[in-house]
């Protein structure tokens, strides 16, 4: 390559990055617009259990995923959390390919759409049978959460609706780690720029013990499903062999 050929390779990279800002940040202010709408609506939790129908193909009926952490648990998250992710995917300012159809304006229509699913979600009870860590270096990860997790995501991962910080308690295992290491490694482009230097030392071992550690925190008692509970709003959902414990 010569010169005027590595030239016009530079200029070509540099215009792509510009671009690619310029549509990152036209995304986040789609995002935030429509995030602020929905939060002044009234929800209408009738209509957010019908459009919940949908999201049942992957997060199951109850909302709580799958142990593996294929799905994350929904249930019972802060609904600003709620309001604040689906507004995200759906602007493009979180790439979550396997949400698109589930979150454009054709299954999700609208602010308030987005205001009643969230509603919906967020009163669900919670699976106490999230996946779990290994339960190695506990004592390890507890320390790293009480350094560098708590001012956020408080004592026990009950996160903060004003600041649409997540309930991190009762998550699954494997996609705290999976979403830990996107935040990381910036894959996940709507992280708190506060959280991703916090976190930007972690080694391997530091981030599976603390999310470790995480996996274990329990949410309220309230909060949780009573044992052998189904959501009675989806009685013929065939679960595929799924049982409740």
């Amino acid at each position: 390559m010569n010169r005027f050929e590595a030239a016009l390779t530079a200029l070509a990279l540099a215009i792509a990055g510009t671009t690619a800002a310029q549509a990152g940040s036209h995304a986040a202010d789609r995002a935030l617009q429509e995030y602020e709408e929905a939060l002044k609506l009234e929800p209408n939790v009738d209509n957010g259990r019908e459009l919940f129908r949908k999201c049942t193909i992957c997060h199951l009926p109850e909302g709580w995923g799958t142990e593996s952490g294929s799905y994350p648990q929904i249930a019972g998250q802060l609904n600003t959390v709620v309001i604040k992710q689906l507004a995200d995917i759906r602007a493009r300012n979180r790439d979550v390919p396997t949400m698109y159809p589930f979150s454009d304006r054709s299954t999700v229509g609208s602010a308030q759409d987005i205001a009643d699913i969230a509603a919906y979600i967020s009163a669900l009870p919670m699976t106490p049978h999230n996946g779990k860590g290994p339960g190695r270096d506990l004592q390890w990860g507890e320390q790293l959460y009480k350094d560098n997790c708590v001012d956020c995501h408080g004592e026990n991962g009950e996160g903060d609706t004003e600041d649409h910080i997540p309930a991190i308690y009762g998550q699954h295992y494997r996609y705290l780690v999976r979403q830990f290491e996107w935040i990381r490694n910036g894959r996940r482009r709507n992280a708190d720029p506060d959280m991703v230097e916090q976190i930007r030392g972690f080694t391997p071992f530091d981030v599976h013990a603390v999310m470790d550690y995480v996996s274990r925190l329990k949410p309220p008692e309230e909060k949780m499903a009573k044992p052998g509970w189904t959501n009675p709003d989806f009685p013929n959902y065939a679960r595929r062999g799924w049982r409740p414990r």
